[in-house]
């Protein structure tokens, strides 16, 4: 599955052409996602590549994010991914309420390809039990920081008012569950 993210009209850049984001489910249970920024990499503020392993924060530079949550229900899963290979994983309750460390059957797997005019990032996530074997409403997004401090955030769509991926109106995409492929 292909699809594009759309900037949030309270912060534009001009750094980023486009984001695409490509999905699919493979084997036992793992989703594949490959984010893909139309941008100059010089101009991107960019994480240092490091040892592969769960951190908070990541949100505060680019990062590339997943987020999942069942129909009807109020609880939901976040996922950061950074550009430095580190990754987090969260549960929630209800909306920003509830959060603790969602634990996951093993850590995602994550590549990073580089030119002058592109940043992409390869993903593999094993989800646990309880996300991967329902349909789930789905956010994929993005937070694209510039080398000159500014920041603009990119989803499949946003709720009026600042950017907030959390929001109910954000999870727009059908998952199907991985099982029912």
């Amino acid at each position: 599955m292909r699809l594009n993210l759309q900037c949030h009209p309270l912060t534009p850049v001009s750094i980023v052409q486009d984001i695409e984001l490509t999905y699919e489910w493979q084997a036992h249970g793992s989703l594949w996602m490959r984010y893909h920024a139309d941008v100059l990499l010089h101009d991107v503020d960019l994480p240092d590549w490091t040892e592969a392993k769960r951190t908070d924060g990541l949100w505060e530079t680019t990062c590339f994010e997943l987020f999942l949550q069942e129909s009807g229900a109020n609880r939901y899963c976040e996922f950061n991914f950074s550009p430095s290979s580190c990754w987090s994983a969260y549960q929630f309750s209800d909306y920003r309420d509830g959060m603790r460390n969602l634990q996951l059957p093993k850590s995602p797997e994550i590549f990073l390809d580089l030119s002058d005019s592109h940043v992409a990032m390869e993903v593999t996530l094993g989800l646990p039990d309880i996300w991967g074997n329902a349909s789930l409403n789905a956010s994929f997004s993005a937070i694209v920081a510039e080398n000159n401090g500014a920041k603009s955030y990119w989803a499949l769509s946003h709720p009026p008012g600042k950017p907030d991926f959390h929001h109910r109106d954000c999870f727009t995409h059908q998952l199907k569950a991985a099982g029912n492929l």
